[in-house]
């Protein structure tokens, strides 16, 4: 079942007393998304944490001139939001839509708070799962600012091993900030060193 995924994984944190587990499986929901479809659109409120049971949601911003510009990837066993929205209720800026059919496990704020509030273990997992997304982001702003076009790709080839034979290249260029074409490049040039392609 998927809320058993959903626990694994929290036990990678702190395992989880029964009663616990009881409380989550009540204040979560299973979605199941088409390819191409929203779960979040720009101008909604981002009302969910999504958690992805299986297949791949991407979250991305679209510029002035209509280019799009991925900020995320997550796929199985990982969580997509945008935590702004969520928490302040504002509309949001970004996008997110599934790349593959996907299933996800969706908590909305008021379960969310819930759980907070009458459950420290659990309140400490979302704590510690949105301290490593904050990480995320701050290696990714990082490496945009400082590396080179192909370590930028060797770095989501890390961060993603998973994705890199399920994505088009049209998305893993959005992702690290250069054109499909560039991309096929630098997978030429580390062919060429025998660095990893996939």
């Amino acid at each position: 079942m998927p809320i058993d995924q959903l626990i694994t994984h929290f036990s990678k944190y702190i395992p989880l007393r029964e009663i616990e587990k009881n409380e989550l499986k009540q204040r979560v929901s299973e979605k199941k998304v088409k390819r191409r479809q929203y779960i979040l659109q720009e101008h909604d409120v981002c009302k969910h944490y999504n958690f992805v049971i299986s297949g791949c949601l991407k979250m991305y911003g679209i510029d002035n001139n209509g280019a799009e510009h991925n900020i995320q990837f997550a796929a199985e066993n990982d969580w997509i939001m945008d935590i702004g929205s969520f928490h302040s209720g504002k509309e949001s800026r970004l996008t997110i839509e599934a790349v593959e059919p996907t299933v996800v496990l969706q908590i909305d704020r008021p379960n969310l708070i819930f759980l907070y509030h009458n459950y420290p273990k659990i309140d400490r997992i979302f704590r510690v799962i949105v301290e490593e997304k904050y990480v995320e982001i701050q290696n990714r702003v990082l490496q945009n600012i400082s590396s080179t076009a192909e370590e930028r790709y060797l770095t989501f080839l890390t961060q993603y091993p998973q994705l890199a034979n399920r994505l088009p290249n049209t998305q893993i260029a959005s992702y690290i900030g250069i054109t499909p074409e560039f991309l096929s490049k630098i997978r030429r040039i580390s062919s060429k060193k025998q660095l990893p392609l996939t």
